[in-house]
C-alpha cells in the first residue's frame, strides 16, 4: 500500500458471521403527551403498529431448482392491550428495479400487543395463474414490497411500508466484480494531501434508564416507564465496549427527564436538567477512562405523532417543551414541541448536528406541511439519516435479530428535498444489548488522530458534519464511493464527464451480490433512480445539481450504504 490514506481499516477488530435473512421493520407511534387536543388520553410514546417481513436473500440449497422460499409477516399491535384489523399486502416484483409485480398475497388479521405471524409459501414462479404454472421466475434480483395498515379506529390510521432485495438464482453464483476498498485508495490521487482515515463502528441511537430504556434481557418486553430500569450510560458503554463496538451514542428522549412518558406535574426542573449533564458528565468520564472507545451522550427530540425522532449528538443543555404544575420548564431551553423549523434555526446557530431518525415517508418531520421539509437550517444541522435499524425492542444479543427496518425511501425523500445528508445504521436499543442485537453499524471514516492517541469526541463530529459515513448491515463491510476522486459526503462543481466508482471489502470474506448506483436532483422533490448496477459508472450530468450514491448488496443479502457526494454540473 501506499499513499496517504493506506492506514484506512478497522479501528477495533470484531468476528462473527451474519444471519442472512434479509427483514424490515418500521415503527409508527403516537405522542407522549398527557392527552389529546380533544381531551382524550393520547397512546403512550411507544404504543405503534410494528409489521415485519422476514425474506430469505437467497434460497435454501434443497430448493435450487425451484427457488421456492418462505416468507413471515409479523404483526404486533402494543396500543393498550386493545387489539386492531391490520390489513396487509405483499408484493413481489421484478426482475430488476423496474420489473413488473409479478406476485401479490394479502390478508387481514386481528393485532394486538401478543402480534400474529403469517406465512407466505413462494413457489419460485412468476406467475400464480394455473395456465402458468410451469413458468419459473428468471434469475435476477426481485423486490419485495410490504404495506401493512391499521384500521380507522387508531388514533391516526398507522401504515407501515417497506421493501427488500431477494435473489434468485439457479446456476453457479458468480461474485459481483468490485474493485478492492484498499487497493482502490491507491487511486485516490486528490485526496493524497490529506491525512489519514481511520473507520469508527458506531451505534448511534439507544437509550438507557435516563428514559425509557436499559432494561435486563429476561426482563425487558417493549419501552420501559421511564427512569425505572436498571442500567444507565455506564452499563451501555461498558456492554458496547465488551461486544465490539468503537463508539456508542446514548440517545435519551428529551421529553422523559421528568420521569414520565406524559408530562409529571411534580418534577423539578433542577434535577430533570441535572440528569442531563450527569449524562454528559459520565460519557466524558468513561471515554478519559477506555481509550479506544468513545462514549457520546444526546438526546432524542419530539414525538412521532404529528412529530418525528431525530438525535442530537453535541448539544450542552437539554431542550424541552413540557412544564411542570408551578408553570416551571422542565428544561434547560424550550423549544416547542413538533415545531422543526424552530429547532433548525437553533440548532444551526449553536453548531448543533442532528440524524432523522426511523424516518416516516409521510407525516414526520413537517415544515409548512411538508413531511421532510425543507429549510437551509435544517440542512446545515442535519447530517445523518437512518437508512435501516433493529428493532427497538429486541432481546437478542447474538447478532441474529430478524426484525429490522428500511427506511431507505424515507431517506432519499430528505435528499431529493435538498438535504445533505449521509445514511447510518443504527439499534434504537431500548434492552440491555446495545449493539449487540445485529452486525449491523455506522462507520465513520475519522481523520486519523496522531501515533497512540484515540479518536476523540471533536474528530468524530468533524467527520459527520463532513458526511464522511457509511451505512452498514455488517460489521466486516467497507465501503468508499468516489466521484472523479472525490470522497463520498463531498460538494464540488464539476466540468465534463464525472467518474463515478465504488470500492468494497468484507473482513469476513462476504462477496458483492448486486450493486447500483443511484441518481437524484437535489431540491427537486423528484424521484431516486439507479443509473448503473455495475461498480463504475463515467457520464456527463446535465447542468444544474445532482447527488449519487452505491447502494451494494452482499451474497447473504446484507446491504451496505454509501454517503451521496453533490455535484453542481456547470455548462
Amino acid at each position: 500500500m501506499v499513499g496517504q490514506l493506506r492506514q484506512v481499516q478497522p479501528w477495533r477488530g470484531v468476528a462473527r458471521a451474519l444471519a442472512c435473512a434479509c427483514v424490515g421493520t418500521l415503527l409508527i407511534a403516537w405522542s407522549n403527551s398527557a392527552a389529546a387536543q380533544d381531551g382524550s388520553p393520547e397512546p403512550r410514546e411507544h404504543s405503534e403498529l410494528d409489521a415485519t417481513v422476514v425474506a430469505p436473500f437467497r434460497a435454501a440449497a434443497a430448493a435450487r431448482t425451484t427457488q421456492a422460499r418462505t416468507f413471515i409477516v409479523r404483526l404486533s399491535y402494543p396500543d393498550e392491550g386493545r387489539a386492531h384489523a391490520v390489513r396487509w399486502t405483499l408484493t413481489l416484483s421484478g426482475p430488476g428495479p423496474q420489473g413488473a409485480v409479478l406476485r401479490r398475497w394479502s390478508g387481514t388479521q386481528q393485532v394486538a400487543a401478543g402480534g400474529r405471524s403469517v406465512t407466505v409459501s413462494w413457489d419460485g414462479r412468476a406467475d400464480a395463474d394455473a395456465r402458468e404454472r410451469r413458468m419459473l421466475a428468471p434469475d435476477g434480483l426481485y423486490q419485495l414490497r410490504l404495506l401493512a395498515v391499521a384500521d380507522a379506529s387508531t388514533p391516526q390510521e398507522a401504515q407501515v411500508e417497506q421493501q427488500w432485495q431477494i435473489q434468485v438464482r439457479r446456476g453457479a453464483s458468480t461474485a459481483l466484480r468490485v474493485p478492492a476498498f484498499q487497493a482502490g485508495l491507491r487511486h485516490l490521487s486528490s485526496l493524497s494531501d490529506q491525512v489519514d482515515y481511520r473507520i469508527v463502528y458506531a451505534n448511534l441511537h439507544s437509550q438507557t434508564r435516563h428514559s425509557d430504556g436499559g432494561a435486563a434481557l429476561d426482563a425487558c418486553h417493549g419501552a420501559q416507564e421511564p427512569q425505572t430500569a436498571p442500567f444507565g450510560p455506564i452499563d451501555a458503554y461498558k456492554y458496547a465496549q465488551d461486544h465490539g463496538l468503537d463508539a456508542l451514542l446514548t440517545s435519551e428522549h428529551n421529553h422523559m427527564y421528568d420521569g414520565s412518558d406524559g408530562t409529571n406535574a411534580a418534577a423539578v426542573p433542577a434535577e430533570a436538567k441535572a440528569l442531563y449533564q450527569t449524562g454528559l458528565a459520565e460519557a466524558a468520564a468513561y471515554t478519559a477512562a477506555h481509550p479506544g472507545f468513545l462514549a457520546l451522550y444526546g438526546m432524542e427530540w419530539g414525538v412521532i405523532n404529528k412529530g418525528g425522532h431525530l438525535n442530537i449528538f453535541n448539544s450542552e443543555q437539554l431542550l424541552g417543551w413540557e412544564r411542570n404544575a408551578s408553570g416551571e420548564l422542565l428544561a434547560d431551553m424550550e423549544t416547542p414541541k413538533s415545531d422543526y423549523a424552530a429547532l433548525y434555526a437553533l440548532m444551526r446557530e449553536r453548531g448543533w448536528l442532528g440524524q432523522f431518525n426511523h424516518p416516516a415517508y409521510a407525516g414526520q418531520f413537517l415544515v409548512n406541511g411538508q413531511p421532510l421539509g425543507y429549510t437551509q437550517d435544517g440542512d446545515t444541522a442535519m447530517v445523518l439519516c437512518e437508512v435501516m435499524n433493529t428493532s427497538a425492542f429486541s432481546t437478542n444479543d447474538e447478532e441474529t435479530e430478524t426484525r429490522r427496518s428500511n427506511y431507505e425511501a424515507a431517506c432519499n425523500r430528505a435528499l431529493a428535498a435538498g438535504y445533505h445528508v449521509a445514511f447510518s445504521s443504527n439499534q434504537d436499543n431500548h434492552c440491555a444489548n446495545w449493539g449487540a442485537s445485529y452486525g449491523n453499524r455506522t462507520a465513520v471514516l475519522v481523520a486519523n488522530p496522531a501515533a497512540g492517541m484515540p479518536v476523540s469526541r471533536d474528530s468524530v463530529l468533524d467527520a459527520l458534519r463532513a458526511r464522511r459515513v457509511f451505512a452498514t448491515m455488517d460489521k466486516h463491510a467497507q465501503l468508499l464511493f468516489t466521484a472523479n476522486d472525490r470522497l463520498m459526503g463531498e460538494r464540488f462543481d464539476n466540468h465534463g464527464p464525472l467518474h463515478l466508482a465504488t470500492h468494497f471489502s468484507n473482513s469476513a470474506g462476504r462477496q458483492a451480490a448486486a450493486i447500483a448506483i443511484l441518481h437524484g436532483v437535489p431540491g427537486g422533490n423528484g424521484s431516486v433512480t439507479q443509473v448503473s448496477d455495475q461498480a463504475e459508472l463515467t457520464l456527463t450530468p446535465a447542468p444544474g445539481p445532482h447527488f449519487y450514491y452505491a447502494r451494494l448488496t452482499q451474497d447473504d443479502g446484507n446491504i451496505v450504504w454509501s454517503a451521496p457526494v453533490w455535484v453542481n454540473q456547470l455548462p
